[in-house]
């Protein structure tokens, strides 16, 4: 991922409406009050998991990470680091993005653009061991982030 790219893409998702209802195309997700979109991806793992293969893959995801979180920090100032794991463990079902981020990842970084009407996540993540590892950007409603 070219970082460029990525800061567009981030930018693009401050601005965007969420829609009324639930949607999933290609690399994005949306819903009322949230977006949530997949930046880079490795490879999936089905074939061979070997550990060098999966830290190669690692590696790559978490430059990405770095890269994009460096940026956003020298825009919008330190993130707060969010536990996702009370969302995956609650009583109550997560409210999204947390339910899909939860699954993936064990933390994300969240930052407040100036605006103070969105959040900006970033974190990184993988389904399951034969799936690809993931960076993704989520942006929510201010107010709907605990």
């Amino acid at each position: 991922m070219v970082m460029q790219e990525g800061l567009a893409i981030i930018d693009g998702l401050l601005v965007l409406p969420f829609p009324g209802g639930n949607t999933r195309e290609g690399r994005q997700s949306s819903g009322p009050g949230f977006h949530v979109y997949v930046l880079q991806a490795s490879r999936s793992f089905w074939d061979d998991r070997s550990e060098e293969i999966v830290e190669t893959a690692q590696a790559e995801i978490d430059a990405g990470f770095r890269t994009l979180a460096t940026v956003l920090t020298a825009r919008w100032g330190e993130p707060r680091t969010v536990d996702l794991e009370p969302y995956l463990w609650g009583e109550d079902h997560a409210p999204e993005p947390m339910n899909q981020l939860c699954q993936l990842s064990g933390e994300m970084f969240v930052w407040r653009p100036l605006d103070g009407g969105r959040w900006v996540a970033l974190a990184v993540g993988q389904g399951d061991p034969e799936l690809p590892i993931e960076l993704l950007v989520a942006v929510g409603e201010a107010d709907a982030l605990r």
